[in-house]
């Protein structure tokens, strides 16, 4: 079925509507002339990318733009927005509620309004439920008790469309944003608990959107009790679900979570909430400006310290930059 087709079929399915990290403690400022804080509006195409930096166990703050190189296909490129603060963050919360899910359901919930809770003043959130279809049980909002409503009026029923939900989830949510002109950071973060088994869309199809809209997608597995029982077993059967979930974060530069009971959710949110804390946003006007299609690769380094490891997207398809953007907070340079 072709893009186009498979768009429209998954449309008709929407209804109305311990791996916790600790923060490094900010490194001390150098002494420079404060940089003025204005509203950034750019004529020119922009590459906008969600930054974390650990120095191998725990998160960096402190950081500032002169601590960041940013490469693409090898070439150096000038960093012209950084904010490690200010720029509101929206985070799309997707909940598997297929049938398996049906015993778990009460502690997704409880874990799921708690993670929630990291929305601060400016920032939004949505949730959207699969199953066999696609429901945004609640669209982007400020408001936190119709975000906590949506939580909790999610049911388990049916099978998995693993697929289609973050495709429409990106396309719901992602195109939205690039639209307003606004900048703001986007994540989702997607629970699943096995094998897609009634999407229409491929992975490769969710994967090369995903690689055009630049939302950092954390998601999480929730494992069997056959599963759990393999891994101590040392035996690693291939899986489908296993695989899109860790290529799905890699590419998005997120992380991916295993645990081993639903019990341990509370902590997998909890550490998707400081790396989301702790995040920068950098954007660069890319040298090389044709809109060819190709694949473009994207390497962050820290050189001030060379310790530490900056973890972001792993590139963009050119004929997708987000153009026209305003930046409204961040440091011009």
């Amino acid at each position: 079925m072709g893009e186009r087709a498979g768009v429209a079929a998954l449309m008709l399915l929407l209804v109305a509507g311990p791996y916790a990290q600790t923060q490094v403690p900010p490194l001390p400022q150098a002494q420079v002339p404060p940089l003025e804080r204005k509203l950034f509006r750019s004529s020119a195409s922009m590459v906008a990318l969600n930054v974390t930096v650990t120095d191998g166990r725990r998160l960096v703050t402190g950081l500032n733009a002169n601590d960041f190189k940013v490469y693409e296909d090898g070439v150096p490129q000038e960093v012209q927005f950084f904010e490690s603060t200010g720029v509101p963050l929206d985070v799309i919360l997707l909940l598997d509620t297929s049938s398996s899910m049906r015993d778990r359901m009460a502690v997704v919930h409880e874990a799921a309004k708690g993670f929630m809770k990291i929305l601060r003043e400016g920032d939004r959130g949505a949730v959207v439920a699969f199953a066999d279809n696609v429901r945004v049980a609640q669209d982007l909002t400020p408001d936190a008790s119709s975000i906590e409503a949506a939580i909790n009026s999610t049911v388990a029923s049916g099978s998995t469309a693993f697929n289609n939900a973050i495709y429409i989830a990106l396309k719901q949510f992602g195109r939205r944003a690039n639209d307003s002109g606004d900048v703001r950071r986007q994540a989702i973060a997607v629970l699943s608990d096995g094998e897609d088994t009634s999407s229409l869309l491929s992975f490769d199809d969710v994967v090369t959107l995903a690689r055009k809209m630049g939302v950092t997608i954390y998601t999480i597995g929730l494992r069997s009790e056959t599963e759990v029982l393999r891994d101590k077993a040392r035996v690693s059967p291939f899986s489908n679900s296993a695989y899109s979930l860790k290529t799905l974060a890699k590419e998005t530069g997120a992380q991916s979570f295993f645990p081993a009971n639903v019990h341990e959710l509370k902590t997998v949110y909890g550490a998707i909430a400081d790396e989301l804390e702790a995040q920068y946003s950098i954007a660069y006007a890319p040298t090389n400006a044709r809109a060819d299609g190709h694949f473009r690769q994207i390497v962050v380094r820290v050189p001030t310290n060379p310790a530490y490891r900056p973890r972001t997207r792993s590139g963009y398809t050119a004929d997708a930059i987000a153009a026209n953007l305003e930046m409204p907070g961040g440091v011009l340079r």
